[in-house]
This record gives structure tokens, sequence and C-alpha cells, in this order.
């Protein structure tokens, strides 16, 4: 049986399960307060690689999974999605596709203040048509 690639099966984007794992490892970086370039120098990979893992964009191989929960001191489990869960496609999308979305969410984790913090999302909801202003917590 022959494997085809996701552009012979007519797939545009990333896998699914590809984007929440990566999306798993980016919240375990970010937790950590870690840069993209730390994580790649601990796992002997460039942090443009880290970026293609956290998007989803390059698969993680099971070694990269395991090297990278043993060094964020995690179980490898905890980077894979749950069964029950079913991820918010719409969000996921959104998240992978917009640029600048990953300098966005690095400075808002990285505001000292819980206040400050709330101050950036309530000025983002208030700018954003969609949200009618309105923050959740």
């Amino acid at each position: 049986m022959q494997s085809r690639s996701r552009k012979q099966l007519g797939d545009a984007g990333p896998d699914q399960i590809d984007v929440e794992v990566g999306l798993a490892l980016r919240r375990a970086r970010l937790h950590r307060k870690l840069s993209q370039t730390e994580l790649g120098n601990a796992l002997g990979i460039s942090f443009q690689q880290v970026q293609k893992y956290e998007r989803g964009a390059n698969r993680v191989s099971a070694s990269m999974l395991v090297k990278a929960a043993r060094f964020l001191n995690i179980s490898a489990s905890d980077l894979l999605p749950q069964e029950e869960a079913a991820p918010d496609q719409s969000f996921v999308r959104r998240f992978t596709e917009a640029r600048g979305v990953e300098a966005l969410v690095d400075a808002y984790c990285d505001l000292p203040d819980a206040a400050q913090r709330r101050a950036v999302l309530e000025l983002l909801l208030a700018m954003a048509p969609s949200s009618n202003g309105k923050a959740q917590d």
C-alpha cells in the first residue's frame, strides 16, 4: 500500500492532530516561559523548526515528542490530543493562519500583571467587530 501526501489527497492545510500537538507544545513552552530558540537549542533544532511544529505545518516525530516532553518536564501524553475533547476547528484554523498571532500571544503572556493582560484583552475585544466588546474569563 502506497502512502500519499496531503497534497495528493487534496488537503491544503495541516492535519488537525498535528495542529493540536503543536498548540499543546506551544502552551507547555509558554507556561515555562521559554522562547522557541531555547526549546530548539535543547532539542537540537532551529527555532524555525519549533515554529513549524507549533503551527502544525510539520509533524512532530515520536522521538522528538518524547524529547520535548522530557525537557519541558511533562509526560509525552500531555502533548497529545485527548480523545474526548473535540477541538474548535475555527479557532485552531484562525490561530494557525493569522499573521502576527504568535507575537501577540508571546507579548500578552509576557505581561507581568493580570490587570495589564485584562486591559489588553478588553482593548482588543472593543476593537474586534465580532466580539461585541465582551471579554470572556
